[in-house]
This record gives structure tokens, C-alpha cells and sequence, in this order.
């Protein structure tokens, strides 16, 4: 193969991904592994450190991605199945020039795709457009690479337990079948205090529920296990291992930017004064509790590439998304890793002198709704955003465009973008009291409407 052309919906913003045998297959794995090569050969690199998750048609692709990198005269470092963090992880590790990983994350089964490190900073952008490019024009070097296989994962293990506080608590983990189930087996017989594990085969069918920790009904086995034991509470990760979920005692879920509260208050002790970023979909009641804290709060676009490139810019320590992605540098690399933000997390807790259950209890009540995802077309919703932001900017609206539209209003704020990786938009809105929640739900069902998208339900 010479050169290939990609499906137009697979080379994403902060990575690439399609429908096995509709829009992705072994042979853009192949020009992937060749464009990807190509980068790192002429940056003066030579390995790449390749890992994938647990879905069928993962360990084809791999394949496939190896041959490319070889064929540009690269070394193929292949850690296996495994988590996506434990892929970054390796880069560090292993002192790779890049990172690949094969994982299509929450999507369903049928999905896969491929995310990217180069050196020890994301890949993504201008950089994944390239490989478009590069693959278009065959603009590839070719070479007699080679590939070995490479265990990290009890480096990985261990370098988790260093953060483990010495007292134990009585948790369930629900890793849903994905990539994480493995890692979090030996961490946790290795961790003080009482486990309970749910769903840690890997199993690319998700048979008991689909790996999303941000989706309520995904935390239902969750949820019974810590009533059913009366536990401290719950953990849930993503397919791919860096996203996480929590609930306390009470199956209350303790949201992504609530999580960061309590992150950021830990990490604060250490660090005063410092940057600490979460995605615009955080509540504002995240931004003032940082500020509250000494902190410098930074709202930044959601996307885990560019959340983990403005960390570099600002040197924030800690950084977090509605998502589930959190990212430390503190005593860490500046990746994602939801394994690491939970070892984090019990030691937050610990060191608070609190129950997970009281410092969620001690938050501020958020009249708000959940993420709110409605199709438009790959096409379109790039288009209907700007549109929105043309309105509201002549109306003089109060607008933050760091990422789509977040209106400020008296009642609260709302939000609406379009999703770098699902063909929807995205909304959310935070107010005062559910009066001012309808309100604010009204003025973005106003703006889809004069778009010509339907409207969201009443009840959000």
C-alpha cells in the first residue's frame, strides 16, 4: 500500500475513530502506523509503545498498526491488553518517542480507535489532520523496523500503590468488562482495607452494562453492591480505563467536577495558589470553590488532548472534565489516568479527616441538569454552533466562547457546543432554583429551535 485515504468522520479532533468494517478497518491501522512512524522518524525518534483494549477487533488492528511502523523503520514496543493510561504510562517508562493506543473507550462495541502521544505531549489537531494528509499524498518513510514485546504492567502496579494511603477503606470497583479490570485486580489485592469487585474480565461485549461511568443506569450494579455491604463507596471506570466514576455510601454520584473539588482541596495543601483547569461543562460552584481555596480556577475546552496540552501551557497541577477524566502533575505525569485519580481520591478522603459521604454532603445543592446529548449531523453541528454564537452575540449576550456557548444569565448558565467525538450537541445547564433552570432550558431549546433542531424534553 502506497498511500489510502481515511473515511471522512474517522480523523477526529483529539483522536481517530469509526464502525469496524464501515468506517475504520486494518488497513487505515496500517496508514496510521505508517503516518504515525513517519512523525516520530523524522523528529528523530525510533520506538513507539503500542498497547490495546479489549474489544474484538482490537488485537486485528494492532496487528496491522505494528506493520506500519515497522515499514517506516520504527520499533514497536507492544505492551498488550490494557488500560489506555498504563499505554501513557509506558511512553514515560519505557522512554518511547510516541504512543499508540487501539481503544474505541465508552462507544459500542462495534467502534474502535486510536489515541496518540508523541514524545510525552498529545497528538492531536493539526496532528491528526496530517496523518490524513500524509496517508493522501503516500508522503511516508519507509524503513526495516522490528517489534518486542513489553510487560509494564507490574511497573504500572506499583507505581499506583506509591500513592495508596496507608488506612483502608471498604470500596467497590466496577470496571465493567473493560481494559481496567486486570490492573485493578492487582492493585487492589495489593491496597489496604476491603474490596469488592464487579465485572473485571475483560469482555469487548460488555455483557452487564456499557463501560460509561457518566451515564447513571451503567452505576446500578454499582450502587447495590455498596448498599447491599453498607461500603464507604463506589468506583467505576470507562472501557478504556481513564475515565472514573464515584458514589458515596448513599449511591449519591459525585460528578466529575465534584470530584475535582475534592481533588483540588488536596492538592491545594501542597500546592498553593496554584492553576487548577476543568472543561466548560463544570459547575460554576467548582470555579468558586477553587477560588475559594487560594486557587487560580482556569475554564478550558472540554477535550482530554487539549485539557492535557493548556496543563503543560499553565503548569496546573491537577485538571478535571465533567467526563471523568481527571489529570494529575502533581507527583504524576500530566495524563488522564482514572486508576490513578482514584488511588487519589481514597487518599484525599483519607487525608480530609472526612467520609467521601460527608464531604459530598458539604457541597453546595446545584440545581442542574446532566449532560444533555442530542444528534446532529457530523456535517452540521460545527455549523449550528457558530450560528448560536451569532445570535446571541448580537443579542448582547453575556458569552464565554472558550468552547461552543456558555451563557451567563441572572438565572444561572447554560451551555451548548458540539462534541469533538459523537455526532451530537452537546448541553447542560446550572441554575438558581428549578424555576430558573426552566428558564434556562427554554432559552436553549429557543436557540435549536431557530436552528431547526428539536427541542430538549421538559423534564431535561
Amino acid at each position: 500500500m502506497d498511500r489510502h485515504d481515511f473515511h471522512p468522520t474517522s480523523l477526529r479532533e483529539y483522536d481517530i475513530r469509526g464502525i469496524i468494517g464501515e468506517t475504520l478497518g486494518e488497513n487505515d491501522a496500517y496508514a496510521i502506523g505508517r503516518g504515525f512512524g513517519t512523525r516520530v522518524r523524522r523528529a528523530g525518534g525510533s520506538k513507539v509503545a503500542v498497547g490495546y483494549d479489549g474489544r474484538h477487533s482490537s488485537p486485528s488492528l494492532e496487528a496491522a498498526l505494528v506493520r506500519g511502523l515497522e515499514d517506516t523503520g520504527c520499533e514497536a514496543l507492544r505492551i498488550g491488553l490494557g488500560p489506555t493510561p498504563m499505554l501513557y504510562f509506558a511512553v514515560h517508562h519505557l522512554d518511547a518517542d510516541g504512543g499508540v493506543m487501539i481503544t474505541g473507550s465508552h462507544n459500542p462495541p462495534n467502534y474502535n480507535g486510536f489515541k496518540m502521544m508523541i514524545g510525552h505531549g498529545p497528538f492531536y489537531g493539526a496532528d491528526i489532520t496530517g496523518i490524513g494528509t500524509m496517508a493522501a499524498a503516500g508522503d511516508w518513510e519507509t524503513g526495516t523496523g522490528s517489534n518486542r514485546t513489553v510487560d509494564v504492567s507490574e511497573a504500572y502496579v506499583q507505581r499506583l500503590l506509591g500513592d495508596v494511603p496507608a488506612r483502608g477503606f471498604r470500596i467497590a470497583w466496577d470496571t465493567g468488562n473493560g481494559a481496567a479490570g486486570p490492573i485493578v485486580e492487582r492493585l487492589t489485592a495489593a491496597m489496604p482495607g476491603e474490596h469488592h469487585l464487579l465485572f473485571t474480565d475483560v469482555d469487548g461485549n460488555f455483557p452487564n452494562h456499557h463501560p460509561d461511568p457518566t451515564e447513571e443506569k451503567n452505576l446500578a450494579d454499582l450502587r447495590r453492591v455498596v448498599a447491599e455491604k453498607g461500603l464507604d463507596f463506589g468506583l467505576a471506570f470507562d472501557g478504556d480505563g481513564d475515565r472514573i466514576g464515584a458514589i458515596d455510601s448513599t449511591g449519591r454520584i459525585i460528578w466529575g467536577d465534584q470530584l475535582l473539588m475534592i481533588l483540588a482541596e488536596d492538592v491545594l495543601r501542597d500546592v498553593p495558589g496554584a492553576t487548577i483547569i476543568a472543561d466548560v461543562k463544570a459547575s460554576q460552584a467548582l470555579y468558586d470553590r477553587i477560588a475559594d481555596l487560594g486557587g487560580k480556577p482556569l475554564m478550558w475546552k472540554t477535550g482530554h488532548s487539549l485539557i492535557k496540552a493548556k496543563m503543560k501551557e499553565t503548569g496546573a497541577p491537577v485538571a478535571g472534565e465533567m467526563s471523568g477524566h481527571i489529570f494529575f502533575a502533581h507527583r504524576y505525569y500530566g495524563f488522564d489516568d482514572a486508576i490513578y485519580a482514584a488511588v487519589r481520591l481514597i487518599g484525599a478522603v483519607d487525608r480530609s479527616g472526612r467520609s467521601l459521604t460527608d464531604l459530598r454532603g458539604a457541597m453546595p445543592a446545584m440545581v442542574n441538569t446532566p449532560e444533555l446529548r442530542f444528534p446532529c449531523s457530523e456535517e452540521r453541528k460545527f455549523a449550528v454552533i457558530e450560528d448560536v454564537l451569532a445570535r446571541l452575540e448580537a443579542s448582547g449576550a453575556d458569552v464565554n466562547r472558550t468552547d461552543g456557548a456558555r451563557v451567563n444569565t441572572p438565572d444561572g448558565w447554560w451551555l451548548l457546543r458540539a462534541s469533538n467525538t459523537q455526532d451530537v450537541l452537546v448541553a447542560r445547564a446550572e441554575a438558581v432554583s428549578e424555576e430558573a433552570l426552566d428558564r434556562l432550558v427554554a432559552a436553549i431549546n429557543a436557540q435549536l429551535s431557530a436552528s431547526g433542531l428539536a427541542a430538549l424534553s421538559a423534564s431535561h
